[in-house]
């Protein structure tokens, strides 16, 4: 049987265009504002556009929080994308009252440096230690679409960067998790592999 994955609708931005995505690259991939479908799910996608806080807040106002947390913790493979990425750290500059999943222990800062904030072009993704599987095949320095004002500070999750004003986090990974600050579905053929990649990775560790 091929992996369900359970694409978190929590009811912020065009959370559709990750489910397309994930379906694009043969996925078994679903839409669901439902506690059940995402707990019994073999995989889980959390996207997010827009500000840190008025993501929680709509996590917290669909009733899924708690799921979401369970389902980062339980060793099954969870994807953050975007500001998904950005939900799962311990807190953000930009929602300084909001606190985060808090799955990786570090917080999200204003992209620092003299550069036009938001980021808001193509950039080159840079590995850091050993690739992850994310990343395999997709070349030393692939290009991917960033929106962004803010990023998660480096830290040991930390797998790849992008050069702006400086290393700035591109991917965080640890054990079951992978998350991507920039927009896959946006980014042509080598956000198509990332993706390829993901599932993939996702059949090995569930």
């Amino acid at each position: 049987m091929g992996l369900h994955i359970a694409v978190v609708d929590y009811g912020i931005g065009n959370l559709r265009s990750a489910e397309k995505a994930f379906q694009h690259v043969g996925a078994d991939a679903r839409l669901t504002a439902s506690a059940a479908v995402i707990a019994a799910a073999d995989a889980v996608v959390l996207p997010g556009v827009g500000a840190f806080g008025a993501c929680i807040d709509a996590l917290e106002a669909s009733g899924l929080r708690e799921v979401v947390m369970e389902a980062a913790r339980s060793g099954r493979p969870f994807v953050g994308i975007c500001i998904g990425l950005q939900m799962l750290c311990a807190s953000s500059e930009e929602s300084p009252d909001h606190l985060g999943l808090a799955v990786f222990d570090t917080k999200v800062i204003r992209i620092r440096g003299d550069v036009k904030l938001p980021q808001m072009q193509w950039n080159q993704l840079s590995a850091e230690g050993p690739s992850h599987p994310a990343l395999v095949g997709l070349g030393e320095a692939p290009w991917m679409y960033f929106v962004h004002s803010f990023a998660a500070e480096r830290c040991d999750a930390t797998v790849a960067t992008c050069d702006y004003g400086g290393p700035v986090t591109a991917v965080l990974a640890r054990d079951s998790i992978v998350a991507a600050q920039f927009h896959p579905e946006k980014s042509g053929r080598d956000g198509l592999a990332f993706l390829s990649n993901v599932v993939t990775w996702a059949g090995t560790v569930r």
